[in-house]
């Protein structure tokens, strides 16, 4: 089958698409003919190896860590899906893939997806919509009437983070440029902070809950505009102790990420404040109730920009560039 892949690590290395077999499939695993991939920062996060140790992958490798498409065949044990049905899944971190023609995804990672939308629409939501799941609802325990920060409110993650919020009933800040504050207000942010012209740290106070998306000098701000016992939860690291262990990564790797991550734990803990890593999983059922709420109008996916198969390289670059307003779709069908 025909696949994107690159041959090393490296954030000058271009991709190709070559030819790669047919990936197996598992007694618990449903064929999918991609129809469309979305592209994540991930992807380019582990193209240039900034993944390598935690997610060891051999190559030639093919990214992509999304997909919509249609059910092929299905695995002996495989009993909620069935060859034709309309899917959409985050693949397990460990059988990424979605820039080719087939994957192979775990049943219990895939939902069918949501009837009102096209496989395009459907492509650009699993990762950032089960990012945001996992943030606000699993981690945060978000309740009607608290206050929640969200940066980077026009990226993949922050604007279905906007809505999942507001539908939580809280009110919601968020950072974005200059062009984009009306559409961020759209979107549901009750607060837009124009990052160009305006600082955050000195805009925002007693906030419950800060979904992290950036570097070291927004996850210190963040911890400012949080009230005592608030919580700040960072999806770009740095990695804790906890994260560490449910990887079952290696002790010498532990205890890495246990130095690079004591400065804010240490800061949130003086401060009675709580500091948290998520690194996002596949989760099918989760991927279900994210279905409901979108069938029922509560969220809706934004893409920008949508680049056919052979051009995926110039979608990695578009999406490396942080132009992006919403998310970037690949259509392989």
């Amino acid at each position: 089958m025909k696949a994107f892949i690159i041959d090393r690590y490296g954030k000058k290395e271009v991709g190709r698409i070559g030819e790669v077999p047919a990936p197996e499939v598992r007694d618990d695993n449903v064929l999918i003919q991609i129809h469309a991939a979305s592209v994540n920062p991930l992807d380019t996060k582990i193209k240039s190896g900034e993944f390598k140790l935690i997610l060891p992958y051999q190559f030639p490798l093919v990214l992509g860590n999304d997909v919509a498409g249609t059910v092929v065949r299905v695995g002996a044990r495989v009993r909620d899906f069935k060859p034709g049905d309309e899917v959409y899944a985050r693949p397990d971190d460990d059988r990424i893939g979605t820039f080719a023609e087939l994957i192979a995804v775990k049943a219990s990672s895939l939902a069918l997806k949501p009837k009102n939308l096209s496989m395009v629409e459907a492509a650009a939501l699993p990762l950032v919509a089960l990012t945001a799941w996992q943030v606000l609802v699993e981690t945060a325990k978000l309740k009607k009437g608290q206050k929640v920060f969200i940066q980077a409110g026009s990226g993949g993650v922050g604007t279905i983070a906007i809505q999942l919020a507001k539908y939580l009933g809280t009110f919601v800040a968020t950072t974005t440029s200059t062009a984009n504050i009306d559409w961020a207000k759209a979107l549901g942010a009750d607060v837009v902070i124009d990052y160009k012209k305006q600082d955050f740290a000195t805009e925002l106070r007693d906030y419950d809950v800060v979904l992290n998306c950036l570097g070291n000098d927004e996850l210190k701000k963040s911890l400012q505009i949080l009230k005592p016992g608030g919580h700040l939860i960072s999806i770009s690291g740095p990695p804790t102790p906890t994260f560490a262990a449910s990887r079952g990564l290696a002790w010498s790797l532990k205890q890495v990420l246990r130095l690079l991550s004591s400065g804010i734990r240490k800061q949130a803990e003086k401060h009675g404040k709580q500091y948290t890593f998520v690194f996002m999983r596949a989760d099918g059922a989760q991927l279900r109730e994210i279905t409901s709420l979108v069938e029922s109008g509560v969220i809706r996916p934004v893409v920008d920009t949508v680049f056919p198969f052979p051009d995926t390289h110039k979608a990695l670059a578009y999406v490396d560039s942080g132009r992006a307003k919403g998310k970037v779709v690949v259509q392989v069908i």
